[in-house]
């Protein structure tokens, strides 16, 4: 139970704790969050799946606490949304060198549309892909591919391009339960002697 780990499993490379690979202050990441990368290296995660995510745009991603992030999945932020308000999508203002432009206007290129945050426990799905100004919900499941362009709320399962809701993990009172009782938020030794009743889904053992 030791979240300041960068590999929680022995002998395992292809996992990490993911906020001690993370450097960015723009990026915040919460305890036992999990990265696995079968493919890269999961300390590479910060460069290759948080992308177009540029310190003039100061958007911010937030990742909560025992979230799963499966191979491949990324994060697209606000640079990537060429301006759909101007008569072209071509991207002017970043050359401003180029075509004489003040440089304070770089960020018109693009349409901002905030922050990414994703919530505790989450679990996501291989190669998905999470657009700028999405909030996923706690407990929330991204399908593997699944591209998310609009808010996922807790506990509710997506899937597909663009991602839609497939069906709620429980009933709304467990939902409501759960989201009151923030396990998450327990300290490491209560929530150790609590895995089996989370594991075998005694939620009523939770609340003792």
């Amino acid at each position: 139970m030791n979240p300041e780990l960068i590999y929680p499993r022995t002998g395992d490379r292809e996992t990490v704790y993911l906020k001690n690979v993370i450097n960015n202050p723009l990026i915040s990441v919460g305890d036992y969050t999990i990265y696995n990368d079968f493919i890269n290296d999961p300390r590479e995660f910060q460069s290759r799946n948080v992308l177009y995510h540029y310190y003039v745009n100061r958007d911010r991603l937030s990742i909560g606490r025992f979230c799963s992030i499966a191979c491949g999945a990324k994060f697209l932020f606000n640079s990537a949304n060429h301006s759909l308000s101007s008569l072209s999508s071509y991207t002017f203002p970043i050359f401003y060198d180029e075509w004489l432009l003040d440089p304070a206007s770089v960020t018109d290129a693009w349409d901002n549309k905030g922050d990414i945050v994703v919530g505790n426990d989450v679990w996501i799905g291989f190669e998905a892909v999470i657009l700028s100004g999405v909030t996923i919900g706690d407990g929330a499941v991204i399908g593997a591919r699944a591209v998310v362009t609009k808010d996922v709320p807790p506990y509710t399962i997506v899937a597909g391009v663009p991602a839609r809701p497939l069906r709620l993990r429980f009933s709304q009172d467990t939902i409501e339960m759960l989201s009151a009782l923030r396990w998450w938020d327990w300290p490491a030794e209560k929530l150790r002697q609590h895995i089996g009743d989370i594991q075998s889904g005694n939620l009523y053992a939770l609340l003792v």
